[in-house]
């Protein structure tokens, strides 16, 4: 099966359960409907700017690096809420892209069948529903570029080539996204590397591709003044979570397990879930064994991503335990950047390369026996029939929302050089009369100047993340009722009222900028300038323009790699010569 032949099917297949997943959505890319998405994790607004919290370093952790810098790019050109909903739809269909690819490469006789199977279930499945109702959009985005990372260190190994470690080191820069998209592509990279070998200067040019594109968390990471560490009882209230009639085992199994019980599928709540981790692991079983059979013929990469597999189970299984969440509760509370293990169920998505390889081999063990349309039918029954509440935008929960007049008012009344905003009350989340629920307050990616924000997370009624010295002082003096000359002498020169009263002396004594219903907005006079100093944005910014080159560069190369094998291929044989021209995406 050469690569033309069989992208076409793929691309269709992987397109056809995205437009099913986020039919809701899909609308707003046209502007035929709402186009921002506005709920728990998940913040786009029709305009991101550059500031210092954007940058990653304000007053709290750069954990949306460089992420929000790309949005700021951009959405100056595209609204906002239009990138964000484009960038999802395409990584669900490139994350099918990738992983059927991934089988065909690796499952021998795997064809049509068993790439569409691998598709199919890297596509659907509870990690990609329980993400999107947490609203972790751009952690799909980065899960989007393993399955291409790990094939393009094997077209490293067989080809090699500058234009092949470019358009590496771009999958690099898509996975770099997230921080922790960032950490799971060094891990795919370092087993791909391990297994493939390509030879101490593609290696050794990889890693350094790697880290230039890693470049923005870690360096904004080191200069933020906001804490990087978080408390342990963090460890408790992130780690994975047993599902109902699964137990750890099954939940780990069946790539479910968010730590949110309320951005869990309504399947995945009753017994129906212990149905849907059966057939899951009964199609994977059958694919293992048909392995297992012919494992003297298979490419090395099937057994390292087997391995990776089950290490990363044991590992999330020991994670539910006292003694591994007592030593990673040190590690997050001692060690800048540990807080990215606070949340194990993300790493989960380090089963699916193998996964998907399973399931495309028990397509073609099926096939053996039945037509291959009866086998892809009976895989993807067993695939999508037991979460049937991921399509419709996981049963109308996932949706896009327009953001009312006032908050373009809001937006017009504060420029970007007098002071920055404080917000009132300081809570974190938010509940909006035009969202569907909780959500991220908008206002830190909406506005022109720096947004002070609490940061404060609190969980079942626990501090987690406490607010950093700045953020906690400004609450104080809001919370004292609000004296415009100690705001002033903290930097804050706006005060946005969202949804609350305001606090005595500011109502007294400030200027009403904006009034609405839902919103108000003061302005503080003479505020002191708190932002970040000109070496320190220089730094930031020149870390995320080295990601966004390596991006950019991968992007090039694809097409240059897709132009010269086009020309090199005999237009006689077009439909029949294998090419590489589709393997960069």
């Amino acid at each position: 099966m050469t690569t033309r032949r069989l992208l076409p099917v793929l691309y269709a297949t992987s397109t056809g359960a995205t437009v099913a997943i986020l039919a809701p959505l899909l609308p707003g890319l046209v502007g035929a409907g709402p186009r921002h998405l506005l709920y728990r994790d998940a913040v786009s607004t029709p305009r991101t700017h550059v500031t210092d919290t954007t940058l990653g370093i304000g007053d709290r952790p750069p954990r949306a690096v460089p992420q929000d810098w790309f949005l700021a790019m951009t959405s100056a050109v595209v609204d906002g809420g239009v990138v964000v909903l484009a960038l999802l739809a395409a990584a669900l269909i490139c994350t099918g892209v990738g992983y059927g690819r991934l089988a065909a490469r690796l499952v021998p006789g795997a064809g049509r069948t068993g790439a569409v199977a691998a598709a199919l279930v890297s596509v659907w499945n509870p990690y990609v529903a329980e993400r999107l109702l947490q609203g972790h959009w751009s952690l799909l985005v980065s899960c989007a570029a393993l399955g291409w990372i790990i094939v393009a260190c094997m077209d490293l190994r067989d080809r090699g080539g500058v234009t092949g470690l470019l358009g590496l080191g771009g999958l690099l820069a898509v996975a770099g996204l997230t921080p922790t998209g960032s950490v799971l592509a060094f891990i795919v990279l370092a087993v791909a590397l391990c297994t493939t070998r390509p030879g101490a200067r593609n290696v050794l040019a990889a890693m350094t591709l790697w880290v230039l594109t890693a470049l923005p968390w870690v360096v904004t990471g080191v200069m933020s003044d906001a804490a990087t560490t978080s408390t342990a009882a963090g460890v408790e209230a992130f780690g994975l979570r047993s599902e109902p009639w699964l137990g750890t085992v099954g939940t780990v199994a069946s790539l479910g397990g968010i730590w949110n019980a309320d951005a869990v599928p309504a399947s995945r709540t009753i017994g129906w879930a212990a149905v849907a981790t059966a057939c899951l692991l009964v199609v994977a079983a059958t694919g293992t064994v048909h392995l297992w059979r012919r494992r003297a013929h298979l490419d090395p990469m099937v057994r390292s991503l087997t391995v990776l597999a089950a290490a990363t189970a044991i590992l999330l299984i020991l994670s539910t335990f006292g003694p591994a969440r007592t030593a990673t509760g040190f590690v997050v509370e001692h060690i800048g950047g540990g807080g990215l293990l606070r949340d194990a169920q993300k790493f989960s998505i380090l089963l699916l390369p193998a996964l998907a390889v399973a399931v495309a081999a028990a397509a073609v063990a099926a096939r053996r026996r039945v037509p291959a349309g009866f086998a892809v039918a009976a895989v993807f029954l067993l695939v999508v029939a037991p979460l049937p509440d991921l399509a419709w935008g996981v049963g109308g929960s996932v949706r896009a929302v327009d953001y009312p007049d006032d908050w373009r008012d809001v937006v017009r009344a504060v420029p970007s050089d007098q002071g920055s905003v404080a917000l009132w009350p300081p809570d974190t989340v938010r509940r909006y009369d035009f969202a569907s629920g909780p959500a991220l307050d908008p206002a830190a990616r909406m506005l022109r100047a720096p947004v002070v924000e609490s940061g404060t997370l609190t969980v079942d009624g626990e501090v987690i993340d406490p607010p950093g010295e700045h953020a906690a002082a400004v609450s104080r003096v809001l919370a004292d009722g609000g004296d415009p000359r100690a705001l002033a002498d903290l930097g804050v020169g706006w005060v946005l009222v969202e949804n609350g009263s305001t606090p005595v002396q500011l109502a007294e004594n400030g200027r009403l900028a904006v009034e609405s219903p839902n919103l108000r907005l003061y302005q503080v006079d003479g505020p002191r300038d708190r932002s970040a100093g000109s070496l320190a944005r220089a730094a930031a910014t020149g870390a995320h323009l080295v990601w966004a080159a390596v991006l950019l560069a991968g992007l090039v190369s694809g097409v240059v790699r897709a132009v010269t094998a086009r020309r090199r291929t005999p237009r006689g044989n077009r439909h029949t010569s294998p090419t590489t021209s589709t393997d960069s995406p």
